[in-house]
């Protein structure tokens, strides 16, 4: 785990992984052990990945704004009582930059920006409250998806977890985001044009709603995350489709979190082998 110098152009390497998420709101205070020294490392020289534990969970709200309900095929059922979950598995995450290929037998991918919440303490059967407290930090997300794969069923699992289509930027410390229910902007671009404007203020389900609802049935875990949804604007429901092919960029910025960008890129993407380099 680490973070960007301020000329962006080395990596200050804060804890291993596991070290990190044992005692996050440590780390991120910018303490570090007794003795420990400092390591900064070139950009060039180290592979970006995001900072999710292998066995995380990756637990993302579906239909969580009322505008994006209204067009797709969910309309007519109306919000549902409670929030429509799914999961990523943490192999399908990247990070800004990272081209993300477009599967086989899909015409293109789908965009979804939104704002992933970073679980800092382990909540079981957590009040609203208290499972909110327990966020440590935010990240810019986008939820790309695979359309076709994703209406072979009733279940969206396979539509969601495609190779490298979940980029995440970097962890915002929850103090410097402040709450999303003031209503922070949420844009996504794709090739500079605005395709989804959004405020989180006009989220259905809030986060801490939904992670005290998810801990009454399962454990969360420091490093756990929770992707809170979309707004409206995605491509599949447009006339006609508008969707992601290799050589597009898409862009989505988040008040106070940064902006994440990656280029599409062929099927063939995906069977290349990752870049050399320390992983941070």
């Amino acid at each position: 785990m680490g973070t960007l110098t301020d000329d962006g152009l080395q990596v200050a390497v804060l804890a291993g992984l596991e070290e990190f998420w044992a005692e996050p709101r440590r780390w991120l205070a910018g303490e570090r052990a007794i003795g420990q020294t400092e390591v900064i490392l070139p950009l060039d020289d180290v592979e970006l990945v995001p900072p999710v534990l292998p066995g995380a969970k990756v637990i993302c709200i579906g239909l969580n704004y009322l505008k994006h309900l209204a067009e797709g095929p969910y309309a007519s059922d109306g919000a549902p009582r409670h929030p429509t979950l799914f999961a990523r598995w943490p192999s399908s995450l990247t990070v800004g930059g990272a081209g993300i290929p477009v599967p086989s037998d899909e015409a293109g991918v789908d965009w979804e920006g939104e704002v992933a919440a970073w679980v800092g303490e382990t909540l079981v059967d957590a009040t609203p409250e208290k499972a909110l407290a327990a966020v440590v930090g935010y990240s810019v997300f986008n939820d790309v998806t695979s359309r076709r794969a994703q209406k072979l069923t009733s279940q969206w699992t396979l539509g969601k977890n495609g190779d490298r289509s979940g980029p995440l930027g970097p962890l915002v410390p929850a103090a410097e985001v402040g709450d999303l229910r003031d209503g922070l902007t949420v844009e996504t671009r794709v090739n500079g044009t605005v395709v989804q404007q959004g405020r989180t203020d006009e989220m259905v389900y809030t986060v801490g709603d939904t992670l005290s609802l998810i801990s009454r049935t399962l454990t969360l875990r420091p490093g756990d995350l929770l992707a809170t949804g979309t707004p409206s604007g995605v491509g599949y429901t447009r006339t006609p489709p508008w969707l992601l092919r290799p050589g597009d960029e898409v862009e989505v910025e988040v008040e106070r979190l940064g902006v994440l960008r990656n280029p599409i890129v062929a099927n063939q993407a995906r069977h290349k082998a990752p870049p050399s380099g320390a992983s941070v």
